[in-house]
């Protein structure tokens, strides 16, 4: 698994947030909430979905699988004019980022991060940065599909 080197330009997004961890994982419930709500956000930007995490600062130096973090489900706006009742809006900076097709079942997940971190990233010549890590969820995202496919997005700086 290959990654690209991309520079991302900021975008604005609006959806759900939920505090969560690794040991109390509530992503199901998360999504949960947003799929039948995410129509009612106007101004989208195409038609992919943004699962994203936002880890405190040095969250995987000691990892601790219930440590806390924020994941949001979002679409990408063209303002934020007019956000639903219960979601919020989130800017997602822009920056350097490694960026790996994953086509797969969702239950290989774990595996597909362990790679990233623990084998591509300490061989790459880059370092982990401390923005949002996201899945870009498009047109070949199938939920629970083994056919499935998205792009993992992981925030990254020169060493």
């Amino acid at each position: 698994m290959t990654p690209t080197i991309q520079t991302l330009t900021p975008k604005i997004l609006i959806g759900k947030r939920l505090t969560m961890s690794f040991a109390d994982n509530k992503t199901t419930e998360l999504w949960r909430s947003f799929m039948p709500r995410r129509r009612e956000i106007v101004n989208t930007v195409g038609t992919d979905m943004f699962s994203m995490q936002v880890y405190p600062k040095g969250f995987f130096q000691n990892f601790d699988p219930a440590a806390e973090f924020d994941k949001w489900t979002a679409v990408e706006v063209t303002n934020f004019d007019a956000i639903p009742g219960e979601m919020e809006a989130v800017e997602l900076p822009g920056g350097l980022y490694a960026v790996f097709h994953y086509a797969g079942a969702p239950e290989n997940g774990a595996e597909v991060f362990r790679y990233i971190l623990g084998e591509w990233l300490p061989s790459s010549g880059y370092t982990l940065d401390n923005r949002p890590h996201f899945e870009v969820l498009g047109d070949k995202y199938k939920n629970g599909d083994p056919a499935s496919e998205e792009e993992i997005w992981i925030p990254i700086t020169q060493q």
